[in-house]
């Protein structure tokens, strides 16, 4: 087992709009973003601002860095499981509050058990922090809550979850 120490954060895109997630960044002292999208658009007029091209450019603005992660991202199979299970209990992926059992699992050993995350925590800025971002506005329904424990559990990395406020 690695021993690290550090700070970081997660947030997503749902519930913000380009001013109030940058103001959110800032509050807490986000230096950089790290993008665990696979897919880096977000669909719906009002979520222009998050794709990929016009939020690096906001963040460059800023002074945030940005590093995208796909092998962090979940498959699209891992997400069509997840959309299944969505479909299943009736909720849609902007109401999810938490991730079927199935996906977590999955996602662990066919994604983050192979990942570097020694990378990750490696690259976190001496000041400041570094914020996991999806799309998913609560922690628990994302993916992103998995790595975060992971970096919690194995590299003693402290987290906290940025949301709208």
């Amino acid at each position: 087992m690695t021993v690290t120490c550090g700070r970081a954060a997660t947030i997503g895109v749902y519930g913000f709009d380009g001013g109030s997630f940058l103001q959110r960044l800032r509050r807490a002292d986000v230096r950089l973003l790290l993008d665990v999208r696979q897919r880096r658009g977000v669909r719906g007029p009002e979520y222009a601002w998050a794709n990929s091209l016009r939020l690096q450019a906001a963040l460059a603005d800023a002074g945030i860095a940005y590093r995208h992660h796909p092998e962090l991202a979940p498959t699209t199979e891992l997400r069509r499981l997840q959309y299944a299970e969505d479909d299943r209990h009736g909720v849609g992926k902007r109401s999810r509050v938490e991730l079927a059992a199935e996906y977590a699992r999955r996602y662990t050993t066919e994604i983050l058990d192979h990942a570097d995350l020694a990378h990750v925590v490696s690259a976190l800025p001496i000041s400041g922090i570094a914020a996991l971002l999806c799309v998913e506005r609560d922690p628990g329904a994302c993916h992103r809550s998995l790595i975060a424990r992971r970096l919690t559990e194995r590299h003693r990395v402290t987290i906290e979850h940025l949301l709208p406020l």
